[in-house]
């Protein structure tokens, strides 16, 4: 079998082979040349051994990924795989054999590996099922279940309505399709932009696959084969956005304890070296059937760069893994003595059903109980030639839970909600229900999916309530899909070049709110009323070159810090001792600003005189006004599992805001610079391929001082796109990858 590589202008690989299972290894061989220290951090991560090498930090981490059978649960999908779809379980085996054989080089390109001591380690056959699990696990946002549990504990029941909202560690997009009838070609056009953490390397992959199957060109998820979210197979597109459904459940379970010792621990908890869970202390769960069930136990060791190893306890019942275990933890965290001395509190005791994290949690979600994650929609994907056959894909499809944008060159257009997601009491979905209650179990799932309309030629997503809101609690604000609704509205004449504008605007509507309280008030000072004067002429754009935006972001943040400092709310200022890795939707300040437009307008605040909040941030500022614009503050601050000064790329403004289409999110009151934002941008012209665009925020290569490493951050950063290269005669070979593979 042969294969060839190419490159184009910004160096993304257009990959050409005889079939799809070489296809798929030539896929794996140039990820782990492109991006060897990424896809070995992600499989660490999966695994729950990323401390090993990256120190203390990474602990939290993998702790969660060890008591939620991260691996184990790719393990078993990826054996279910084979038995249900064995041609999609061969083709994800070539291409974890092509990872295999790249990774020595890659790893030899990539200095990080040398900085932390790190080998290229090898990959097994789950190991793209355990990355794609690891990397979605958070998306449906089980732990604001947590955050929920502890605001109607300390507010009241009230508190889960005036706090929703799209939180802090949740991931959306925008997308948006217009018919021919509204675009100059008289044929769709597909485009968007997901919002993730930005990462460095990015998380997405530009690429092109092709074979006598399939010619797709799209956006890979780096360690996963295919393309799932973002493809154009020349006669058919389709894209995604986070449907925002719940279908991850908590449990508060009853434990009770049996035996003596825990055994010895060599990884895996038995201390023969064999890597099966050993005996151990015996531990049975309260059932809603009111008997003791036995449930698995083991515990683990997790090396720590620097440190010593830290043993982890994992439990799992007949709900799921248990992933908070306060007993467990207590001495294992930072945080033990805020656990207020609970050890052994776990033990057949009858714990308080009001503290949510008073008893041990377990996690519920469905490639566990499936056994599925979706993979078998991948082949179909590229294969599809129509609308038809990616609305036939999609049915596989599993997790994460999208809602799903497609159009052919026939006219076909799809808009509809993929995933699964379980039937239970609607209790489930925004709270933690106890396990030995009845009426709590899942019940199947939930079928058909919802689909949406294309109405008057247009469809926009963007996380808002739609075709998902009967599977979800918690919406983003639909200020950006009416924003890209009223823009798309204004035409009938559309190109793909157009789209770039779109993916720029600027215009925060969430800013009403707040303007409003200030225009309300009275009595102020000369340079508070000067200042207010200056907001209210404002056209409520968040441009980087705007010195009006710079004032609002900072009476904003003023008002965000003096609501979280307010003694009515004083009760939710320390989160319940928890793992750590769930504290970002457990803190008070990012939850009270990105839900600042409800408690602005909420009739009642528990007492809390807002206009004499707004009141003093207003003069807080105006005594102390920004001295600049907005992109003064408000910059980039990538995350990179390395962190490296050399790598700070904030010396540009961004443009922006959380509720903006131009979705780069800084945390108001805490952080002006943006850790969230535009993964990606994409325009898919279904009239000509060759006039599609798309952009990542730094380049094709996770490699440092590669050509391509970070050649389109210019155009991202500018609101720019790259053309989609598809006329071979128009690339150039990669020399490299050739001779590396005349010598495998």
């Amino acid at each position: 079998m042969t294969a060839e590589i190419y490159r184009d202008a910004w160096g993304v690989p257009h990959l050409r082979a005889d079939d799809a299972f070489e296809l798929a290894r030539v896929q794996g061989l140039v990820t782990a040349h492109d991006r060897a220290w990424q896809i070995e951090v992600e499989r660490h991560r999966a695994r729950g051994t990323s401390a090993a090498f990256l120190g203390a930090d990474a602990l939290p981490w993998d702790r969660f990924a060890r008591q939620a059978l991260l691996d184990d649960t790719a393990r078993r999908c990826f054996t279910a795989l084979e038995r249900r779809d064995p041609e999609t379980a061969a083709w994800v085996r070539a291409y974890v054999d092509g990872v295999n054989q790249g990774l020595p080089e890659g790893a030899r390109r990539a200095p990080e590996f040398g900085a932390v001591g790190l080998a290229a380690g090898r990959w097994e056959p789950w190991t793209p099922l355990g990355v794609w699990l690891a990397t979605h696990i958070l998306f449906a946002g089980f732990p604001a279940k947590l955050w929920r549990e502890e605001a109607v504990r300390r507010l009241g029941p009230d508190a889960v309505g005036l706090f929703a909202t799209d939180g802090p560690g949740t991931s959306g997009s925008n997308g948006w399709l217009v018919t021919g009838e509204r675009t100059a070609t008289g044929l769709p056009v597909i485009a968007g932009d997901p919002h993730r953490f930005i990462e460095a390397p990015g998380v997405y992959q530009q690429v092109r696959l092709a074979c006598p199957e399939f010619d797709v060109v799209g956006l890979a998820v780096p360690g996963v084969p295919g393309i799932a979210h973002f493809g154009h197979t020349g006669t058919v597109a389709w894209a995604i956005t986070n449907a925002m459904a719940d279908y991850q459940d908590l449990y508060r379970e009853r434990l009770r304890r049996s035996g003596d010792g825990d055994g010895n621990v060599d990884g895996d908890g038995d201390g023969d070296g064999d890597g099966r869970p050993g005996a151990g202390r015996l531990v049975e769960a309260l059932g809603p059937d009111g008997k003791w069930h036995p449930a698995a136990r083991h515990t683990e060791l997790i090396e720590v760069a620097g440190a010593d190893p830290v043993e982890v306890e994992v439990i799992e019942t007949a709900r799921g893994p248990v992933i908070i275990n306060a007993d467990a933890d207590a001495d294992a965290d930072a945080d033990a003595d805020a656990d207020g001395g609970r050890g052994g509190g776990g033990r057949e005791r009858e714990n308080s059903a009001g503290d949510p994290t008073g008893d041990p949690i377990s996690l519920r979600h469905p490639p566990r109980v499936s056994e599925d994650l979706g993979f078998s929609a991948l082949l179909p994907l590229l294969r599809a030639r129509r609308v038809a056959d990616v609305d036939r894909a999609l049915d596989d499809w599993a997790e994460p839970v999208n809602v799903v944008q497609a159009a052919d060159t026939e006219g076909g257009l799809l808009h509809r909600v993929a995933g699964r997601v379980p039937v239970r009491d609607p209790l489930n979905g925004t709270r933690i229900v106890p396990a030995w209650e009845p009426g709590h179990e899942w019940q199947g799932w939930y079928a058909p999916m919802p689909r949406g309309t294309v109405d008057d030629g247009i469809a926009v997503m963007a996380n808002q309530r739609g075709p998902a809101t009967p599977l979800g609690v918690e919406f983003a604000p639909p200020h950006r899909a009416a924003r890209l609704r009223t823009l798309l509205d204004a035409r009938s004449d559309w190109k793909a070049a157009d789209m770039a504008a779109l993916h720029m605007d600027t215009h925060l509507a969430s800013a009403a709110p707040l303007l409003n309280r200030l225009a309300a008030l009275e009595d102020l000072s000369l340079r508070a009323a000067a200042l207010r004067g200056q907001l209210l002429r404002w056209d409520r754009h968040m441009a980087a070159d705007s010195t009006e935006a710079a004032g609002y972001a900072a009476v904003r943040s003023a008002v965000v810090r003096r609501l979280a400092a307010h003694p009515a709310l004083a009760p939710l200022t320390e989160p319940p001792p928890c793992p750590e890795v769930f504290r970002p939707w457990l803190a008070l300040l990012p939850r009270i600003a990105f839900a600042l437009e409800n408690l602005l307008t909420a009739e009642e605040l528990y007492g809390i005189d807002r206009a004499e909040v707004v009141r003093a941030a207003l003069e807080e500022v105006a005594g102390a006004p920004p001295e600049g614009v907005w992109g003064d503050t408000h910059r980039l601050a990538p995350w990179r599992a390395l962190p490296d000064p050399a790598y700070d790329v904030s010396e540009q403004g961004l443009s922006g805001d959380h509720d903006c289409v131009l979705c780069t999110s800084a945390v108001p009151g805490l952080t002006d610079r943006a850790a969230r934002g535009p993964a990606a941008r994409y325009v898919w012209d279904l009239a000509r391929r060759e006039d599609s665009l798309w952009v990542v925020p730094f380049g094709t290569s996770g490699v440092p001082g590669s050509p391509h490493h970070r050649d389109q951050l210019p155009l991202w950063l500018g609101g720019e796109l790259a053309p989609v290269t598809t006329d071979w005669n128009q690339l150039r070979p990669d020399r490299f990858h050739s001779e590396n593979e005349d010598n495998a």
